[in-house]
C-alpha cells in the first residue's frame, strides 16, 4: 500500500515531501541538541584538595559532577584518604556532568624494601631515601678513613639489613665516617685472639678492619680463626709501641689453631713502653 501511494503520485511531489520530512527531522534534532549536550550550562569546579574523599565526593556530586578516584599515593604529613590532587583544577569552568578525577592519600603506609645505603656518600644516601619515601633521622659520626660515607643504617637505633620490609615514611639514622681522627692510640695486640674478640677490640678503638688473610685450613670460616699476624705490628723495630689513628685500618692473618707467642729479645718491649697503651 505504501509503495502504491508513492508511485501513484507525481515525482516532484515525492521529492518535495522528502525535503519537507528531512527539514523537519533536522529541525527537531537541532532543537533537542541543546538539551542533550547541556549547551550553555557551565559550572565552576570547587576546590576539594585537602578534604576527605567522602566530603569531596558529596560536594562535587551535589553540584552536578561525576567523581572518579584515579590514583592513590602516600604522604605521611597528610591525613589518610585526603584529596591530594584533582583534575580539572579548582575554579575551572566546565559543563554539567563533567567527571572530576581525584588522587587521594592512602589510608595505610605501603610496605617497601630497605635500600642498601652502606658505602654511599651522605648526599647520595639522602637522595635515595627521599626517592623511597624514607625520612632522615640522626647522623652519627665515627672515625673512619672514608669521610661522610655511610657505615651503617639504623631503624629505632638498631642496624637494619638491606631488603628488610619496612613501612614508607620510616625514620632511618645514618652512621657516617668522620675521617681519620687527630689523636692517635696505641696499636692493639691482636696476636692469638679469636677473630670475634679482635673485631670487638678494633671497633672499640674505632680502628677499621682491613685485609683479612685466611690459611687454607680455615676454609673461609673467619669465626674459627686465630690471629697469628697483624699489620701494623704492636711494636716497631725499636721495641716501642706503634701508634695508629682512629679511622685507619689494620690487616690481620688467621689460622685454625691458636698460636703460641715466643718471647725473645726481639718481641719483648722496652720497660718504658710497657705502660704505653
Amino acid at each position: 500500500m505504501v509503495f502504491e501511494f508513492i508511485t501513484k503520485r507525481p515525482l516532484w511531489i515525492n521529492v518535495l515531501a522528502a525535503l519537507v520530512i528531512s527539514f523537519l527531522v533536522l529541525f527537531i534534532f537541532l532543537q533537542t541538541l541543546n538539551f542533550w549536550t547541556n549547551h550553555g550550562d557551565y559550572l565552576r569546579i570547587p576546590d576539594v584538595k585537602g578534604k576527605k574523599i567522602e566530603e569531596a565526593t558529596n560536594l562535587l556530586e551535589k553540584q552536578g559532577f561525576e567523581v572518579l578516584v584515579q590514583d592513590s599515593v602516600f604522604i605521611d604529613t597528610l591525613p589518610p584518604l585526603a584529596v591530594i590532587k584533582q583534575f580539572p583544577d579548582p575554579d575551572a569552568t566546565v559543563k554539567v556532568n563533567r567527571t572530576v578525577y581525584l588522587t587521594i592519600n592512602r589510608a595505610e603506609a605501603p610496605i617497601i624494601d630497605m635500600p642498601n645505603l652502606i658505602g654511599m656518600t651522605f648526599r647520595n644516601a639522602e637522595l635515595e631515601m627521599k626517592a623511597r619515601g624514607l625520612k632522615l633521622g640522626d647522623t652519627i659520626y665515627v672515625p673512619d678513613i672514608a669521610k661522610n660515607a655511610v657505615k651503617d643504617q639504623l631503624l629505632d637505633d638498631v642496624s637494619i639489613k638491606p631488603g628488610t620490609k619496612i613501612t614508607m615514611g620510616s625514620v632511618i639514622s645514618l652512621v657516617l665516617g668522620a675521617g681519620i681522627g687527630n689523636e692517635d692510640v696505641a696499636v692493639p695486640d691482636l696476636y692469638g685472639m679469636p677473630f670475634g674478640e679482635a673485631k670487638v677490640l678494633l671497633d672499640a678503638n674505632f680502628i677499621q678492619l682491613g685485609i683479612v688473610e685466611l690459611n687454607a685450613d680455615l676454609r673461609n670460616d673467619t669465626a674459627a680463626g686465630y690471629i697469628y699476624r697483624q699489620n701494623p705490628e704492636r711494636y716497631n723495630e725499636e721495641r716501642k709501641i706503634n701508634r695508629i689513628r682512629p679511622g685507619q685500618m689494620m690487616d690481620i692473618w688467621l689460622q685454625l689453631t691458636k698460636p703460641e707467642r715466643k718471647i725473645d729479645s726481639i718481641t719483648r718491649p722496652l720497660p718504658s713502653a710497657q705502660s704505653d697503651y
